[in-house]
């Protein structure tokens, strides 16, 4: 698996291709937004069908990021289902497979916007977590530092050899470190968005997710950086 190693805090992290967050030294592993049962909700409340497979494809590249690093501790940093029926009405398989994923380590639920935390499953429910110089927590606090949110699903673009590509993107900047999300069916919000221009430092980078993570400088305006 390609890896992007980089130092926020003062401690060592990997930005994974999924868009996973690992902290080796920890042995924790962080995820944001996934939206489980997005598709339930939409169909439950406008009656509007999308093909119901995202909560299969989410929770299989959750259970490879598992694989691939065997943490102790897994965080999933709020909006881990798209609303709190999404969570209750889980299909009994789906909730199997992530009853397994939870076995044998520490899980934490942080709370979301979009739920207070599935309550029909294990682990820790909490607003915020602490871990070393690292808060974690779902919604970026202005004057916070070291922190590991997700919530903005941040995404940036590109411009290859005259092809424009945008993928989501982890952001950080000297105090924070922004998520993308995981779930399958999440979009994102561009890094040149007022709310996230407002929010970073002006010396923010962003880490493309994908087969290969790279880094580039946030962008700024609204053409796609050049490379």
């Amino acid at each position: 698996m390609n890896i992007f190693e980089f130092t926020f805090s003062g401690v060592r992290l990997n930005a994974l291709p999924d868009g996973a967050l690992y902290w080796p030294e920890a042995e924790l592993l962080a995820v944001s937004d996934l939206h489980l049962g997005k598709s339930e909700r939409i169909a439950r409340r406008s009656g509007r069908m999308l093909p119901p497979y995202e909560t299969i494809d989410t929770l299989s590249k959750l259970d490879a990021a598992i694989a691939a690093t065997d943490p102790a501790c897994v965080i999933c940093l709020g909006d881990s289902f798209d609303d709190l029926e999404a969570g209750a009405s889980l299909p009994d398989d789906q909730a199997s497979w992530l009853t397994r994923l939870m076995a044998g380590r520490r899980w934490i639920w942080i709370e979301g916007n979009h739920d207070p935390g599935p309550l029909e499953f294990g682990g820790s429910h909490l607003i915020e977590y602490n871990e070393g110089p690292l808060q974690f927590r779902h919604i970026a606090l202005t004057a916070a530092t070291g922190e590991v949110s997700g919530h903005f699903h941040p995404k940036t673009r590109l411009s290859l050899r005259g092809r424009q590509i945008s993928r989501p993107c982890f952001l950080f900047d000297q105090n924070r470190l922004i998520l993308p999300a995981f779930g399958t069916y999440t979009g994102g919000l561009r890094s040149d968005d007022a709310s996230l221009q407002d929010l970073m430092a002006s010396e923010t980078t962003a880490i493309l997710t994908g087969p290969s993570p790279c880094a580039i400088p946030m962008a700024r305006g609204k053409e796609p950086l050049q490379t």
